[in-house]
């Protein structure tokens, strides 16, 4: 109950009473309250008894005489006086019937001291009548009542107090928690929500409230009103518990065992709470079990039962509490994983693991029988418990290969079963679990049919017996029970599954049966499912997909006795091109095959040898490989497959001899081949003939082949093959023949991809493949096929790979994105790779965002965004995919170098860079993976120069040039040092790595460029003759650098003595730049800036025309206007006396700039332009938006440093 302290009511008029009467009552307690106060500050009593004595003697018919001195005795008084000032209260009451207070006084006394409950009851009604508001009067009323056991009394006098008026909240308090204890669930809450009006901070009344929306099933409401009593009262164990409920019914689990754990640390032996936690966890668990998260499920479950079973110590006959733990350990006995570990060679290790993975299961259904006993035990009358134990008992029975009873006999799950429906016959479920349960077809479809009889609407029933229509070949039937159940239920896992397995009489495609098979995986991820998905997958050619992975993954750990798991994760590991843990699976299929699986078909023994003989080869290890297939041909069981890989691994092996044996053995058996195999028995006779006898040989062996070999699209495209590198072109008949098989429109692209290769090669001169005449047959092929993805990419590539610059752009217009993540079209590089790559290549700036910076790519590539965000999503949808993540990097390096090296975009690099280097690729020593791993260390020290962490940096790039890489590739490597040491002023190192980059060479102009720029900032100048030989003698060896010579050495000249202070020798060098032929916008600005420093010393008009001639020409030849070129042509114009092409120009650049990036010179000349121009018929001119005085503010707003401009500010505002 709430205190009294705690009631906020001003109190009002009674019906029952006059305005005068009852101020009189509240003006005379107030009297004998502020005296009292006063004698307890003072010390000194300022009225005596006596005092009050003589006043009633004097006044006996003054009724206030008789209150205050009633009072007074009643506060100061002992126990004895009580009485005396009950007689008071009464004589005050009879002389004033109207006085509240008295009443109030009187049910105290008769309630306590008296011991009258009548006339305590009667007092406390005159007093609520009086006034509704007194709630000492009203809460003592109910109190009383209780007691008595008035309840109806009570609920009566709360609604009379609480119509009179809204005010009453003690009233409305009472009111709600009698309508809750009643369950008036819907009254309760009007009642209650007009009582916390009063009592806002009342813990009770949140709760209360809670309860009864809990109750009307208004969740949210309740959980807010459980929140606020929490809130207020942390202690609160009853809203804890049951937030914890409502979330654990809306399927919060999460949220409602953290619930429960709290009312746990407040009261550690709540039942409810243990309960409540331990269902929470239960079904959090099973979230985990669907998506597929077994190791996190179980150990859920582990603590879910610890809970449990700590809770039947506390109340052991509580039948719920058993049957929840048996839930728990039946739910942990399906789900617990078998880890699969790094066994190797060791059997025994293997066998052991599986035999603890099984007894563990074992022991948790036996536990789960325990407890359901148990619960049976407590509760006999409850025939759920009965199928319960009658599902566990068959789960063991099948878990340790018990093949059931004889025919005629029952078991004793069969019988539990029956218990069930002798004590609810007319419930379908029980019907559905006897129908499950029985090993008898007979029993089995009786039960079923018995359970649509009570409820035809019964998705399981018609999905189970579906089911046993299958098994027992009525395919028919089957079919319509499986369209039955899911019409019904669309998300019940066995009709899909059956659907997808019915691939003999259905009309479903490959296709279809995936599609089917892998819904019913996702809504019931057990082992059985799994593996038909992965045996559709391969069928249907989506092995490689990260859905069917992860199943197959599962299903090795809920089936680790199933040799046919390990083989389909092999299998799902080589289409992820992992071939060492494809080995590791087939290795652990043959223990399973020797272990755990009697009757293993040697079928299925033969497959996994050969798969695994194959993934061997695909590692190198041809050594074991080839003697997998000796064994097997030792057995009998070397297939047509077998052999063309035995031959392959004998080849690896230098055993050339007895490859060749073992292909006349391959040939000898075409004549009896099916002919969908034929076809790649001579594709692979052709490809191995050409590499261990050479070209001459297999085109004498095709030529000498039957003409109908070549039907075959896919030995055309070997023999197209071959004849691409034979110059004599012996095979150009044949292939002309061999064309005219191929029918499909993918089939033709691909002759055409080989028709290209033909030309690269055939059309090769001085080293170079024949890029142009390959080029030019792919590009006049796209004009027939303009949607094969696959020339697209290979057309793109050749474009990449070709050393003229220009041809980076078209090779990424060339590619379609929309197939760059489909592993079938991906041809030599996928899309996304290369434009991935080809972003990477154009190293000028694209930027799409101009206050960064501005564009000076002349092709406009700006694709850079689109590219990231494409690499992106193929990294999510693939994360295995390291190329993808390594043009990621590359291309987050290239935006963030467009953003000036922004802190978010670093951080992104780094964690990138991080991961990459974890990755296995890397670790490899090729060529290729060395290259990116270089690279990869060049972007992180790149990363932590910008970061200003140069001891990172150095160590980054000390171990990017300790890689075996060609000399222009470390180059950079040393470069990079060289800036490092410069940034940390060790002039020594910087010496050093300055002199290796000379040795090292680089054929990259901008090489040269940053070396010479350091050369001159840090004055190296003896090393900087070395590097003037360096470069024109690399000019001379490469191409690439001819015909930058000039205009390279004059930009760089120009530009050191541009900040030397030498303008004329700046003129000279950038205008023998310019005159080289090559026109570039930047640098005729150079040229244009350095001819206005020397017409501003010299006041000489000549270099002011030559700036307008350059400046002039830098703004017609720039696609994108270059920042400054226009105003710095308008201020030349404007000195020659050229003002109208001065105001033009100024307008121009005006347009040039985004509005939130135009300098202060720029808006500090539109004032001149302002002044100038007079207000006419054009009064859209830029200019005139705002007066003069208003643009030099906005000049200084953007420069305040400038003194020029407040020196025309103040002449503008003395004018002003």
């Amino acid at each position: 109950m709430v205190k009294e302290t705690e009631c906020c009511v001003v109190p009002g008029l009674s019906p029952a009473a006059t305005e005068p009467e009852v101020e009189k009552a509240y003006h005379i307690e107030e009297e004998v309250a502020v005296e009292k106060d006063h004698v307890r500050e003072s010390g000194t009593p300022c009225i005596t008894s006596r005092q009050l004595q003589d006043t009633v003697n004097a006044h006996p018919d003054d009724p206030s005489s008789h209150f205050k001195l009633g009072i007074f005795l009643w506060e100061n008084g002992g126990s004895h006086d009580k009485a005396v000032a009950a007689d008071h209260f009464l004589k005050s009451a009879k002389l004033d019937p109207q006085n509240a207070a008295a009443f109030k006084y009187l049910g105290d006394y008769y309630a306590t001291f008296s011991v009258d409950i009548e006339r305590a009851l009667k007092c406390y009604q005159r007093a609520v009548s009086l006034d509704v508001h007194d709630f000492h009067s009203g809460e003592a009323l109910c109190d009383l009542l209780h007691r008595e056991g008035k309840e109806s009394l009570e609920v009566a006098i709360c609604k009379e107090a609480s119509s009179k008026s809204t005010r009453a909240f003690w009233a409305f308090r009472r009111l709600g928690y009698l309508q809750v204890f009643q369950k008036k669930w819907t009254e309760a809450v009007l009642s209650l929500q007009h009582a916390i009006r009063g009592y806002p901070s009342c813990a009770d009344l949140w709760e209360a409230l809670g309860l009864a929306y809990q109750r009307l099933g208004r969740f949210t409401a309740a959980i807010k009103s459980y929140a606020r009593a929490i809130e207020i009262e942390g202690d609160r164990i009853l809203a804890w518990v049951e937030s914890g409920n409502i979330f654990l019914m809306l399927g919060l689990f999460k949220k409602g065992v953290e619930h429960f754990q709290r009312a746990l640390e407040i009261s550690p032996k709540s039942i409810t709470a243990q309960f409540g936690l331990s269902s929470g966890l239960l079904g959090l668990a099973k979230e985990c079990i669907n998506r597929g998260a077994f190791k996190w499920a179980s150990f859920l479950l582990e603590e879910a039962s610890k809970v449990a079973r700590g809770s039947t110590y506390l109340a052991g006959n509580l039948s719920c509490i058993w049957k929840l733990l048996g839930d728990i350990q039946h739910t942990y006995a399906k789900c617990y994983p078998w880890m699969e570990e790094d066994w190797g060679l060791c059997a025994e290790s293997f066998r052991t693991s599986i035999l603890s993975w099984k007894q563990t299961r074992s022991l948790a259904l036996l536990s789960a029988k325990c407890s359901y006993q148990q619960a049976l035990h407590l509760a006999p009358w409850e025939a759920n418990i009965y199928t319960d134990i009658a599902i566990t008992l068959d789960i063991i029975s099948t878990l340790n290969g018990d093949s059931g009873s004889e025919f005629n006999s029952w078991q004793i799950s069969e019988k539990m079963t029956l218990g069930a429906l002798m004590l609810e016959g007319d419930n379908h479920e029980f019907w559905v679990a006897m129908g499950c349960i029985s090993n008898h077809d007979a029993l089995k479809q009786h039960a079923f049919i018995r359970a649509l009889q009570l409820d035809g609407s019964l998705a399981g029933a018609w999905a189970y017996l579906g089911k046993l229509y299958r098994n027992r070949g009525e395919m028919q039937l089957a079919r319509q029970a499986f369209n039955y159940a899911r019409s019904i239920d669309p998300s019940l896992a066995i009709p899909w599954a059956g659907m997808s397995a019915d691939l003999n009489i259905s009309e479903s495609t490959s296709d279809e049966a995936f599609e089917s098979c892998l819904r019913a995986a996702s809504i019931l991820p057990v082992a059985e499912f799994q593996i038909g998905l992965a045996k559709l997958s391969l069928q249907a050619g989506h092995l490689s997909s990260p859905q069917v992975f992860g199943a197959i993954r599962q299903a090795v750990q809920l089936a680790p006795c199933y040799p046919e798991s390990y083989n389909l994760n092999g299998l799902a590991f080589e289409a992820q091109l992992d071939y060492q843990s494809a080995v590791a699976a087939y290795r652990l299929a043959h223990l399973t095959t020797s272990h755990f699986s009697d009757r293993v078909p040697r079928s299925h023994v033969r497959d996994i040898s050969i798969n695994l003989a194959r993934s061997l080869c695909m590692v190198g290890n041809f050594f074991e490989a080839s003697q997998e297939y000796e064994n097997l041909s030792k057995e009998g069981m070397l297939d047509i497959e077998g052999l063309q890989v035995y031959a392959f691994s004998l080849w690896k092996l230098g055993k050339n001899d007895q490859a060749l044996s073992t292909v006349r053995t391959l040939a000898s058996c075409i004549s009896t081949m099916e002919k969908t195999r034929t076809a790649a028995s001579v594709g692979f006779i052709c490809r191995l003939l050409y590499s261990i006898s050479g070209l001459d040989s297999a085109i004498n062996s095709i030529m000498k082949m039957p003409t109908h070999f070549f039907r075959s699209s896919k030995v055309s495209f070997v023999v197209a093959a071959i004849h691409a590198i034979d110059g004599c072109d012996r095979l150009d008949s044949i292939v002309l023949s061999c064309r005219s098989c191929l029918q499909s429109h993918e089939e033709i692209t691909k002759m055409h991809i080989l028709i290209a290769f033909s030309k690269l090669i055939k059309h090769q001169t001085d080293n170079c493949l024949g890029f142009h005449s390959g080029v030019m047959h792919l590009r006049k092929a796209l004009h027939a096929y303009p949607n094969s993805s696959l020339m697209r990419n290979l057309l793109g590539y050749l474009l990449l790979s070709n050393e003229e610059r220009d041809d980076n752009h078209t090779a990424t217009r060339c590619c379609n994105m929309l197939y760059g993540f489909d592993q079938q079209n991906k041809g030599l590089k996928s899309a996304y790779e290369i434009h991935g790559a080809g972003a990477v290549a154009c190293y000028t700036i694209g930027t799409s965002h101009p206050r960064f910076s501005f564009p000076t790519c002349s092709y406009q590539c700006q694709n850079g965004i689109g590219t990231i965000r494409q690499l992106q999503k193929c990294l999510r949808q693939d994360p295995w995919n390291y190329d993808a993540r390594y043009l990621l990097i590359l291309n987050i390096l290239q935006k963030a170098r467009e953003e000036r090296f922004p802190c978010h975009l670093r951080a992104t690099i780094e964690r990138l860079i991080l991961v990459a280097f974890s990755n296995e690729p890397y670790f490899n020593k090729d060529t290729s993976h060395q290259y990116k791993k270089f690279q990869l260390l060049l972007c992180a020290s790149e990363i932590s120069l910008q970061g200003n962490d140069q001891i990172k940096c150095i160590n980054y790039a000390k171990a990017a040039s300790s890689i075996s890489l060609p000399d222009n590739y470390l180059f950079y490597a040393h470069l990079l040092l060289c800036r490092a040491y410069a940034a940390e002023n060790d002039s020594n190192n910087l010496r050093n790595e300055f002199i290796k980059c000379l040795d090292l060479k680089t054929d990259n102009y901008l090489g040269w460029v940053c070396l010479k720029f350091i050369a001159s900032r840090y004055e190296l100048h003896v090393e900087s003759n070395s590097l003037e030989l360096s470069f024109k003698k690399g000019s001379v060896e490469s191409k690439d650098l001819q015909h930058m010579v000039i205009p390279v050495s004059g930009l760089v000249d120009g530009l050191i003595s541009f900040w030397s202070q030498d303008f004329m020798a700046a003129e000279k060098y950038f205008a023998q730049a310019c005159s080289s032929g090559h026109d570039d916008g930047c640098l005729l600005l150079c040229h244009g800036v350095t001819c206005m420093e020397l017409a501003k010393q010299l006041c000489s008009p000549h270099f002011l025309r030559l700036a307008v001639n350059s400046l002039l020409k830098a703004q017609v030849i720039s696609v994108v206007p270059i920042p400054m070129v226009s105003i710095t042509l308008a201020q030349a114009e404007g000195s020659l006396g050229l003002k109208e092409n001065w105001e033009s120009g100024l307008r121009f650049e005006w347009f040039s700039w985004p509005p939130d990036m135009r300098p202060a010179e720029l808006l500090f000349q539109m004032h001149l332009l302002a002044k100038q121009s007079k207000v006419g018929p054009d009064q859209l001119r830029v200019e005139l938006c705002q007066s003069p005085l208003r643009w030099v503010l906005r000049a200084i707003h953007v420069n305040p440093s400038c003194m020029r401009y407040w020196k025309v500010l103040q002449s503008l505002w003395n004018e002003g």
